[in-house]
């Protein structure tokens, strides 16, 4: 539970957190619910890490990740602890339909069985397909195969054309033909491990979810917060208070004989914090240079995980201009040639988003698929994509609110041979106790993921803390 008091002699025992994103926040909490002594340090002036949110004209725009999935019991405990339960929101039943683009139209995407046998997204051909994929043969490949090895394997060329690839470039940014199977999807890898087919995996899987109080990410509840996703970090922050440091830039981590010493700069100083545990979640990238002095191996395979470039663009228009939309957004495959990667319908899914007399979207450029399209003008990109987006859509009008958001580093890639890194990362963990690497670099990316796993590392410290106090 997040709202445990206990006191005891934890106060004397300091943790300290690197990052003030969810991950970072949500392990914080929980531990200084804990009564232990917290301190988490963030680079930037503000809480959220990659979820910001802001409100320009009375367009609500996020920044990051637009929404969350309900996936666990643990995610709900720490909005009621947070007291933002009269703050979540769950999306309209609308943002159920969703949309491929096939040869320039949206094409529904099929949700039910009934669906899939008259969707026009298949062929007769490829339906067979993904019918037979209870009787189709095991890997030998293990966990080194792609994600798109692994779909094309077991349900056909087609459905990996029409719906992974258009789905891993829209949720993670990434490529199907790079990402492992068994790292970024470890549920669908499990499924043919354990049960041997997907299909009866999820007929199976649905049962056991139950009885653990969890949803599956496919039926789960699709939630945000009435001032956008930055709100659950800052509500963390604003209970942490003091204890939130921000503008501190961490520099090195370093053990010694007392526990760890870290090095960070605040207004131009360096400054050294002492900790008996230290749990990190900033960045891989930026976490390699700060335990160099640890660990050059734990290093090196840090700053080997790949980030690929995102820009965010939002759109906002007169509702006369637009055409109604109502779904969650349209996903783009590859093999349809487009600038942009999908659009979400914002005002579709939540309410407050836009103005009454308008709606808005946010669009996705890049990513793992296809990071060179930056390489074109900024400007001339944003105005093609404009252009195709309005063609899709039938949307004649120009925008009246237009923002974007370039994150040159936005999203770690589980690629073929992760396996390999986090199989490092936990006999790192076990050389270094005190020492822990969290964020959306271990256990999923998704906002749900990093508070799920964050509670799990704030029992991993607690543990390790109380071996420290009992001896």
């Amino acid at each position: 539970m997040w709202l445990t008091f206990r006191k005891m002699t934890k106060d004397n025992k300091k943790v300290v957190a690197l990052g003030a994103g969810i991950s970072g926040l949500a392990a914080a909490f929980k531990l200084d619910r804990q009564g232990y002594d917290v301190t988490v340090l963030e680079a930037a002036a503000a809480p959220g890490g990659s979820a910001q949110s802001a409100v320009k004209d009375g367009f609500l725009i996020d920044y990051g990740p637009n929404t969350g999935l309900d996936t666990s019991p643990a995610i709900r405990e720490l909005v009621e602890a947070a007291g933002l339960e009269e703050e979540m929101i769950y999306a309209n039943e609308s943002s159920n339909n969703r949309y491929i683009l096939k040869k320039g139209r949206l094409v529904a995407l099929p949700m039910r069985p009934a669906d899939f046998v008259r969707s026009r997204l298949f062929s007769p051909a490829a339906k067979m397909r993904v019918l037979l994929e209870p009787f189709m043969p095991g890997s030998s490949d293990g966990y080194h195969q792609s994600l798109a090895q692994f779909v094309k394997r077991r349900l056909g060329r087609e459905f990996l054309e029409y719906v992974v690839d258009p789905f891993v470039s829209g949720v993670s940014a990434g490529d199907p033909y790079q990402l492992s199977v068994k790292s970024a999807f470890p549920k669908l890898y499990a499924l043919e491990e354990k049960y041997g087919s997907l299909v009866k995996g999820f007929i199976r899987g649905a049962k056991e979810r139950k009885a653990r109080g969890e949803a599956s990410k496919q039926s789960a509840r699709m939630f945000s917060f009435k001032n956008g996703m930055q709100a659950l970090p800052a509500a963390l922050a604003g209970k942490l208070g003091s204890k939130v440091r921000y503008n501190c830039t961490v520099t090195r981590v370093e053990r010694d004989q007392d526990g760890y010493t870290i090095r960070y700069h605040e207004g131009g100083k360096e400054n050294v914090m002492k900790a008996d545990a230290v749990v990190s979640t900033i960045p891989a990238y930026r976490a390699a240079g700060v335990f160099s002095g640890i660990d050059p191996v734990l290093s090196r395979r840090l700053s080997e995980i790949y980030y690929p470039p995102v820009m965010i663009l939002y759109l906002g228009y007169k509702k006369e201009d637009a055409p109604d939309a109502r779904g969650f957004g349209f996903l783009i495959p590859s093999v349809e040639d487009k600038k942009f990667l999908g659009a979400i319908w914002n005002s579709s899914i939540f309410p407050g988003r836009a103005p009454d007399d308008s709606v808005c979207f946010t669009l996705f450029i890049g990513g793992a698929r296809d990071s060179t399209v930056f390489m074109m003008d900024r400007e001339a990109l944003e105005e093609q994509a404009i252009v195709e987006f309005q063609q899709i859509m039938n949307i004649e009008g120009l925008p009246v609110i237009r923002e974007r958001r370039f994150w040159e580093k936005a999203i770690p890639q589980y690629n073929v041979g992760y396996i390999e890194h986090e199989n490092y990362f936990e006999e790192f963990e076990r050389k270094q106790p005190g020492l822990f690497l969290a964020g959306n670099y271990r256990g999923g990316i998704s906002f749900g993921d990093c508070i799920k796993n964050a509670g799990e590392v704030a029992s991993k410290v607690e543990k390790f803390l109380n071996k420290e106090l009992r001896a």
